[in-house]
Parts: C-alpha cells; structure tokens; sequence
C-alpha cells in the first residue's frame, strides 16, 4: 500500500481519480488547498492490481 499525492486545478480531479483508479485499486480521494490560490491537492491510498481488470 501506498500514498499518493498529486497537485492539480480544481477542474482535473475527476479525471485524475478516474485515471488513478484504472491503473490502481484506490480508496476515497482525500482533497485540501494549497498554498499557491486555484490548486488543490489530492491524496489517494493505492495498491498495485493482482489481476488486469
């Protein structure tokens, strides 16, 4: 298990988890602000996939 930290514009969430949870078995995103104004970042616990799915 694994963390992931990625710093993205508020409008790219969605499509970043959605990206992570294909490549990854994510849990729930967890989301904060950031220093710098109009950024988020996301936090995701992943494990690497047993099986292609």
């Amino acid at each position: 298990m694994f963390e992931i930290r990625i710093i993205c514009a508020p409008d790219d969430t969605d499509r970043i988890r959605a990206a992570l949870a294909k490549a990854f078995t994510v849990g729930p995103a967890r989301q904060y602000p950031t220093r710098t104004p109009g950024r988020v970042r996301l936090y995701l616990t992943a494990t690497h996939r047993t099986t292609d799915q």
